[in-house]
C-alpha cells in the first residue's frame, strides 16, 4: 500500500486530535468539568506539561527528541529496511505516529498539551484523542505482532 494512505491516515488523526483540542479550548474553562457520558466520562479541560501521571514535566526537549527519532526510524524502516509489517500493523504504527504529532504540535505551539477526557469510573490521568490513538495503536500492534504475524518473528539466518 502506498505511503500516502499512511501519511492521509495520520493526517486524519491530527485533525480529529486538534480539532477536539480547539473546540475544548473554545467551550471549557480551564480545570472546569462538562458532563459527557454520565458515569463514565467527563471532559475536563488540563494543560499538561508532562506525559501521564505528569511524568516527565517541563521536559518538552525530551518529548521532542524521541519525537524526532520516531520520525527517522520510521522513515529509515519504510523506504530503506522494510521489516516486514502487516499492512494493519503500519495503520497501528501511522495511529502512534500521528497520536505523537498532534501532541507535539501542542508542545511546540502552547508548551503543553491540552488534555479534556476524564473517567469518572476509575481514577485515570485526564487525556486527548492523541493520547487515545497512540495507546489503541500500540496495542494493536503489539497483539498483532505477538498473535498474528508470526512471518516478523522468522529468523532470516536460518534460511
Amino acid at each position: 500500500m502506498s505511503f500516502l494512505y499512511y501519511a492521509l491516515f495520520a493526517g486524519a488523526v491530527v485533525v480529529l486530535d486538534q480539532v477536539t483540542k480547539y473546540l475544548t479550548v473554545a467551550n471549557i474553562a480551564l480545570y472546569a468539568d462538562m458532563p459527557f457520558l454520565p458515569g463514565l466520562l467527563q471532559l475536563t479541560y488540563v494543560q499538561n506539561t508532562g506525559a501521564a501521571f505528569s511524568s516527565f514535566e517541563g521536559q518538552q526537549w525530551l518529548f521532542a527528541a524521541v519525537f524526532g527519532v520516531f520520525t527517522c526510524l520510521l522513515a529509515w524502516e519504510y523506504f530503506k529496511k522494510p521489516m516486514g509489517f502487516t499492512k494493519f500493523e503500519r495503520f497501528c504504527i501511522f495511529a502512534i505516529y500521528g497520536g505523537g504529532l498532534g501532541n507535539m504540535i501542542d508542545r511546540l505551539r502552547l508548551g503543553y498539551v491540552v488534555d479534556m477526557i476524564e473517567t469518572t469510573f476509575i481514577e485515570f490521568p485526564v487525556f486527548n484523542v492523541a493520547d487515545c490513538f497512540i495507546t489503541c495503536g500500540c496495542a494493536a500492534l503489539m497483539i498483532s505482532l505477538l498473535l498474528f504475524n508470526k512471518e516478523f518473528w522468522k529468523d532470516e539466518k536460518k534460511k
